[in-house]
């Protein structure tokens, strides 16, 4: 490490990059944790592991820290809006700088009420996604009924947010749609509106609550399946047989729309109509 990499900064000059392994790193660069052996046993446990650098930070005696968040810690996506994910602090000889990837972002959210028999959906078809490698810059989560979570993560501004769930639009159980909501009609229905309800957990609720809080929506896409029951059948937690055949198709077809927009090389997205494609 060359010597000029190390410069102790005045109180008024705030660390914004730090060179390691021959690379200059601030925050949002991604690094991978390679932790010392000094005692701390969960430090071991996150070897290997890829994050995003949160700050550079220094003490008085001029030694630096870089503060990351973990790529799949579930606090991340919500960022300045309520909290920073889980930060964890290493020495610059831990990391290992990662070449740089699309800077484009994809949030898949999972909606649904596992205990409302096809209404869980959106959730079953998270929970698939997040067993199988997905590209840097997608982030798969469930969030069930958690409406206030999903609005924040909303507010963030991914590139795309995929929003799934289950839609009922009079069809077959089992057919999968691909809609885009009219985001200029969403305004239009939350003006004047009281805050939606955040346990009743609806892609159309989810969009005016981040609307009522405040927040600007980036380009969402809903991918929704129509359901045979919303409520227990038979007495019994689970999805309707044709529903739970439509969960490989969806979870194909999320993974498309992934790959097209962590590729797509300009942030064009089409807006003011609401469509739906039958796949």
């Amino acid at each position: 490490m060359n010597e000029e990499d190390w410069i102790l900064l005045g109180a008024d000059r705030p660390v914004e990059s730090l060179r390691v392994g021959g690379r200059v790193i601030g925050r949002g660069d991604r690094v991978r944790l390679h932790p010392r052996l000094r005692g701390d046993v969960f430090d071991l446990a996150l070897d290997g592991r890829s994050a995003s650098v949160e700050s550079v930070e220094q003490d008085l005696e001029g030694h630096f820290m870089v503060s990351v968040v973990l790529d799949d810690d579930p606090g991340g996506e919500l960022g300045t809006h309520r909290q920073p994910g889980h930060r964890f602090f290493f020495s610059p000889e831990e990391l290992e700088p990662l070449e740089p990837t699309s800077s484009r972002t994809v949030l898949v959210a999972g909606i649904g009420n596992v205990f409302l028999g096809d209404d869980g959906f959106g959730v079953e078809v998270a929970q698939r996604l997040s067993r199988r490698p997905q590209p840097s810059g997608a982030r798969v989560e469930d969030y069930g009924i958690r409406g206030y979570d999903l609005a924040y993560a909303l507010m963030a501004r991914p590139d795309q947010a995929i929003l799934v769930d289950a839609c009922p639009r009079g069809e077959a159980p089992g057919t999968v749609y691909v809609m885009e909501p009219d985001l200029e009609r969403l305004d239009d229905m939350a003006a004047g509106a009281a805050l939606p309800d955040a346990h009743d957990m609806n892609p159309l609720n989810v969009l005016r609550l981040a609307r009522a809080l405040g927040g600007s929506l980036g380009p969402v896409l809903v991918v929704g399946c129509e359901p045979e029951t919303l409520g227990p059948p038979e007495g019994l937690m689970g999805l309707s047989l044709p529903v739970q055949a439509a969960v490989d198709e969806a979870v194909e077809l999320v993974e498309e729309l992934i790959v097209r927009y962590l590729n797509a090389e300009t942030g064009e997205h089409s807006h003011g109509r609401d469509r739906a494609s039958e796949r």
